[in-house]
């Protein structure tokens, strides 16, 4: 008798891939607290506020809710999904250009597996498009941007990227609010970038989950400049708190139902349809309402009078910070401090930040994580480590009329205020 040996070989595009910098932080950090360390923890760009009450209730009311749902989705969500980019973007949208997923994460691995083109993003980026990319062996192209320029992509240096080879299929992402800066585009430039996208036929997967975190809250979708061409991605976990969910959608133009029903088909393949409770739940968070309107400005109100102190704190310090339009993130760059911090032997990102963990206890992430160059000294916050809940409640006894200043995120956010302070002191301590 003979037995054959089955070998399992990893994938060559997956061996030597490091787990996501975002959860690998996340855990370290939790190992650290379990081990009786403080840390702080601003690391994960976790949401710190709770899902709302309706949304939770909804969730609570179909909780027996156990078939197994479309593939493309629960029909009242695909439908409330498309009234709310009606209603924010003036997007001529059905349900039948909407896509659900577990999470967006799934849905831009899918995008990427079934489209033969390239992938371009500019730097810096969120930590897991590229790897998504190297997993199923695609080009990935960084387009650099500029720290005067709020690290943003310009049309011009999107236009010398394809002039090179114009007729290449590409799928370039935006992401804004971004992610790790929480900068945003300007209505001029998302038209600029439009203009070139049509000129090249670009795909363009706007990644746009942090959308309702706008502080000013009148985000817009560069689909409104270029419908024909952008896919729009979001879901539940960063403006509802519901990341842990799992919940993502992707909405599509009329042209691209090709590019849909090839995902669908996918999906039908690997995660067969999502939690039939939470997509039931997640009607009710996109049909949105006055509840749900209240919650998101006094969201917006807490971060940016948070990102707002940050700003301040850190450029006071001697650090340069783009100032964020939205989200819960700032990339500061310590590269004023380059002397500074050479005389603690730290020359790169990744040097910094575990020097920042080890001696202060605070947890942030390198640059270099985020595609920009190993040597320099960006690194981002996710200024996430604070009772949400809390800081809601307290928000909403202050009123919408008042600022949030100093004395409230002292007491609503003080792991966070904490954190910074600390940073500001380990710099001065190394002059």
């Amino acid at each position: 008798m003979h037995i054959i040996k089955h070998e399992v070989h990893l994938n060559l595009n997956v061996r030597g891939l490091p787990v996501s910098a975002t959860l690998g932080i996340n855990e370290q950090s939790n190992r650290l607290i379990a081990e009786g360390q403080t840390v702080y923890k601003l690391g994960l760009g976790q949401s710190p506020f709770p899902v709302p009450r309706s949304v939770v209730k909804e969730l609570q009311n179909n909780a027996h809710q156990k078939d197994y749902l479309p593939v493309r989705g629960l029909p009242a969500l695909c439908d409330a999904i498309a009234g709310y980019y009606r209603r924010s973007q003036n997007l001529a949208m059905t349900k039948d250009d909407v896509l659900i997923g577990p999470g967006s994460k799934e849905l831009m691995f899918i995008l990427q597996l079934v489209y033969y083109g390239d992938l371009v993003i500019p730097t810096p980026s969120w930590v897991s498009y590229a790897p998504q990319a190297h997993i199923i062996g695609r080009h990935v192209h960084w387009l650099q941007t500029e720290e005067d320029s709020n690290w943003l992509l310009s049309a011009d240096e999107l236009d010398s990227f394809c002039l090179r080879d114009p007729h290449k299929p590409r799928i370039v992402i935006l992401n804004y609010p971004n992610n790790p800066t929480g900068c945003s585009y300007t209505d001029q430039q998302l038209q600029e970038l439009a203009a070139v996208a049509r000129k090249y036929r670009i795909i363009l997967l706007s990644d746009e989950i942090y959308g309702e975190l706008n502080f000013t809250g009148n985000h817009r979708s560069i689909a409104r400049y270029y419908p024909e061409g952008t896919i729009i991605a979001s879901g539940l976990s960063k403006w509802a708190g519901a990341g842990g969910w799992r919940l993502g959608s992707f909405a599509f133009p009329a042209q691209l139902r090709w590019l849909s029903d090839a995902m669908a088909v996918v999906a039908s393949e690997t995660f067969t349809a999502t939690s039939a409770p939470i997509q039931y739940a997640a009607v009710k968070a996109f049909q949105g309402g006055a509840e749900i309107e209240g919650y998101l400005v006094n969201c917006r109100r807490i971060l940016k009078a948070l990102t707002d102190w940050i700003c301040s704190t850190l450029t006071t310090a001697g650090v340069l910070v783009a100032k964020p339009d939205g989200a819960f993130y700032l990339l500061p760059d310590f590269e004023p401090l380059r002397e500074t911090l050479l005389k603690k032997g730290i020359t790169n990102s990744a040097i910094l930040c575990e020097r920042l963990l080890q001696e202060t206890g605070v947890a942030i992430l390198p640059g270099s994580s985020f595609g920009r160059p190993a040597n320099e000294l960006t690194a981002r916050i996710a200024c996430v480590d604070f009772d949400g809940a809390k800081a809601l409640a307290a928000a909403e006894q202050i009123g919408s009329d008042r600022e949030l200043g100093e004395e409230f995120l002292s007491t609503c956010c003080e792991k966070v205020t904490v954190a910074i302070t600390k940073i500001c002191e380990w710099l001065e301590a190394a002059k």
